[in-house]
């Protein structure tokens, strides 16, 4: 917890109920053990949606089609969604929860590793959304800039660690450790790249939103 428990409860007790099918699809993720976007994150990524409008959404991670969904209910009627996913068990399912959302045609899921994906794509997107392994954002980012439309918004999710990307290396259990020196490497590179943006904000388990100049 990034945040003072007792505040986020009351933030979230503010809250409107989340569509019917958003709550079942975030109950059969929470069944089968699939992490998903943090309640208070899925609001900031609606703001933030409902503020651009963006006719093209680029999604790096898919998993069940959770965020896919969720960010199609908050899009104009005209935009797409392209997302990502290599996990084989996981794609079935989030071509059946697109179905259950009648957004079938609003959204494509690209089948294969985001390194790979990510360098046949053209673009430009208006808006891209980073919710893959967190390892990888930092190899993932050339690309990703690359297809951001020039005022594009980048936004990335668990970017914080539950906190502990503060730690000092040594404090981090081993196998972690990795990811912990990459998103430190991320984070410094979103925030002091010429031509971008970048707010980091202790939201869910930390998220940055980036704006490409």
């Amino acid at each position: 917890m990034i945040v003072d428990e007792r505040m986020l409860d009351y933030i979230l007790s503010l809250d409107r109920d989340e569509s019917p099918l958003v709550r079942t699809i975030e109950q059969e993720a929470v069944r089968d053990y699939v992490p998903i976007i943090r309640k208070e994150s899925r609001n900031l990524l609606r703001v933030l949606l409902k503020i651009k409008k963006p006719g093209a959404v680029l999604e790096v991670g898919t998993a069940i089609g959770f965020s896919a969904v969720l960010m199609g209910e908050s899009l104009p009627e005209s935009s797409h969604i392209t997302t990502i996913e290599k996990y084989e068990k996981r794609i079935p399912v989030a071509r059946e929860n697109f179905r259950r959302a009648g957004m079938e045609e609003k959204i494509t899921l690209l089948e294969g590793d985001a390194a790979d994906v990510l360098k046949e794509l053209e673009g430009p997107y208006d808006f891209i959304f980073m919710d893959a392994a967190k390892g990888q954002y930092i190899h993932f980012l050339p690309e990703v800039l690359r297809l951001l439309a020039p005022g594009g918004i980048l936004v990335s999710d668990n970017v914080l660690q539950d906190g502990d990307v503060v730690e000092s290396r040594y404090a981090v259990v081993r196998r972690n450790r990795t990811i912990h020196s990459r998103m430190r490497e991320y984070l410094w590179a979103l925030k002091h790249m010429d031509g971008l943006e970048t707010i980091v904000l202790p939201i869910g388990d930390g998220m940055t939103v980036s704006v490409k100049a």
